[in-house]
């Protein structure tokens, strides 16, 4: 699937060149390249994920950007679940959910299960701001992606669910 690497030469990993030992000796080139393109995608997401940040508020932070998608997606939700999907504290959780509520961009209400509990939900203005920037994000990736088959679109979508999916060690 990918180029082949023979040994001896410099695929961008390790410099090898001194007559030194390989750092990297022992561990498959694959994963070598994995952590490298992952690396270089999700500092380029967490730009992305400012920029999108401040086109749905000036003021709102990168990290609760995450929330919005969650919610958008789910519909309303506890704060501990919101927390545990996002992988935070209940503390952070609860700073970043207070932010979006100043900023109008979220809401709670009485969860109607469980009257001690309240679920989170988007604003409607919150949800225009939102999904108005999410399409924008999506005509990007469509335009980035014109050259590839949907098959394989799919196929990578597929495999990032799959990495998603898989339990932290």
């Amino acid at each position: 699937m990918g180029a082949e690497v023979h040994e001896g030469e410099n695929d961008g990993g390790a410099d090898v060149s001194d007559g030194g030992a390989d750092v990297n000796r022992g561990v498959d080139r694959e994963f070598l390249s994995l952590e490298r393109e992952l690396t270089l995608l999700l500092r380029r997401a967490r730009a992305s994920s400012g920029e999108m940040a401040r086109q749905v508020h000036p003021d709102l932070e990168p990290a609760a950007y995450g929330l919005l998608v969650c919610l958008d997606d789910s519909g309303p939700q506890r704060a501990t679940d919101l927390a545990a999907y996002i992988g935070v504290g209940k503390a952070t959780m609860s700073r970043q959910l207070r932010a979006l509520e100043e900023l109008g961009l979220v809401a709670r209400e009485p969860d109607p299960a469980d009257g001690r509990a309240w679920l989170v939900h988007l604003t409607t203005e919150g949800g225009t701001r939102f999904r108005t920037v999410r399409a924008g994000r999506r005509e990007r990736y469509v335009r980035k992606l014109a050259g590839w088959d949907r098959t394989e679109v799919a196929e990578l979508a597929r495999l990032l669910r799959q990495l998603n999916e898989s339990p932290e060690s």
